[in-house]
């Protein structure tokens, strides 16, 4: 019998606790545990088999309210965490809950070299740009001039752009969602967990108490259409609210056409997630100086590539080693060749 086969029929309330979630009411985080346990049940993964790990913040309470094994561990170190419990068991679905400030501040040093590692993890970054759980401080990705607790007079810091960091680091998986469009969100956590090697799923998340509406443009029934502008592989870049909008490529410059006007959907940039250089367009449409006027946010996935995942490496090298040298001798290595024996 398959793995697949003799695992129960699960549903959604099956990865649901019997702990008060205890978020602030209208917080986004509402919205991503919904979509994450309404997902886990096509994933065809035993729950003993899952494993949620977090570090501290807002986002961290999420292995509480999985059934599922998990870990809330320590401040910014969950993305260790994780690749130590990835080596030592790399038949387990780990997945890395963390924040902007989780994730790019304390932790940011960790996030870079799961990334470079490519251990086979999935890591969802909530983004509210702001600290929540320490009552509204700026964070990594806080706007400059931001006006907050501790920057009363505007932060002068220049912020991360997560998706650039993480190809900077050469991940192989770089995509972007947010909390207010379940059906999007859930398609992006579907093909996070698809992807082999660490995937990086920036997740837009509104933090109502404290950076409330950060995300509005993108989010609202108004603005929406003519602010977002979802990737599709192997499609034209086409937004709007009357799908009259595109973006092709001036060189290495995009820019906005107005379908009709002289431009058709063939003379439009077309998206291709194997293409690391037009990613890193991508990434940066939004604050590349050298554009002018607005260009609408991308959601979807960036960038997609196939490279060997940390955990198989290792053991591969193991058995390497095992079968030229033969089994190793733990307490012998302790000794080494400075012990000695009173008499």
């Amino acid at each position: 019998m398959s793995e697949a086969a003799s695992i129960p029929i699960l549903t959604p309330k099956d990865f649901a606790t019997d702990q008060e979630v205890r978020w602030c009411p209208g917080c986004g985080d509402y919205s991503i545990l919904a979509q994450v346990q309404k997902i886990m049940p096509g994933l065809g993964i035993a729950r003993e088999n899952i494993v949620i790990i977090s570090g501290i913040g807002c986002s961290s309470r999420f292995p509480y309210y999985m059934n599922t094994y998990g870990m809330h561990s320590i401040h910014g170190r969950a993305t260790a965490v994780a690749s130590g419990l990835k080596a030592a068991r790399p038949d387990l679905s780990v997945w890395i809950v963390t924040g902007d400030g989780d994730g790019l501040s304390i932790g940011g040093n960790h996030t870079i070299h799961l990334l470079r590692r490519n251990f086979d993890v999935n890591i969802m970054l909530f983004n509210n740009q702001i600290y929540g759980l320490t009552k509204g401080q700026y964070s990594p990705t806080s706007e400059e001039q931001k006006v907050t607790k501790s920057t009363p007079y505007g932060s002068i810091d220049h912020p991360f752009n997560p998706l650039a960091l993480a190809l900077g680091a050469d991940a192989t998986f770089v995509a972007r969602t947010m909390d207010r469009d379940p059906k999007h969100l859930q398609e992006s956590l579907v093909r996070s967990h698809q992807h082999k090697g660490s995937s990086f799923l920036e997740i837009y998340q509104n933090c109502n108490i404290f950076n409330d509406a950060a995300f509005e443009p993108f989010t609202e029934k108004a603005t929406k259409p003519d602010n977002t502008l979802f990737l599709e592989q192997g499609k034209p870049l086409i937004f709007g609210a009357q799908r009259n909008k595109g973006i092709k490529l001036d060189g290495f410059k995009p820019v906005i056409v107005d379908l009709g006007d002289g431009a058709g959907a063939d003379d439009l940039w077309i998206h291709d997630e194997r293409d690391s250089n037009k990613a890193q367009l991508l990434v940066r449409m939004f604050d590349d100086p050298r554009i002018d006027g607005h260009l609408p946010r991308p959601f979807g996935v960036f960038y997609e590539t196939d490279r060997p995942c940390y955990e198989e490496m290792m053991e591969l090298q193991l058995q390497e080693v095992i079968q030229s040298k033969g089994a190793g001798n733990l307490d012998k290595l302790l000794r080494g060749h400075e012990t000695w024996t009173i008499s």
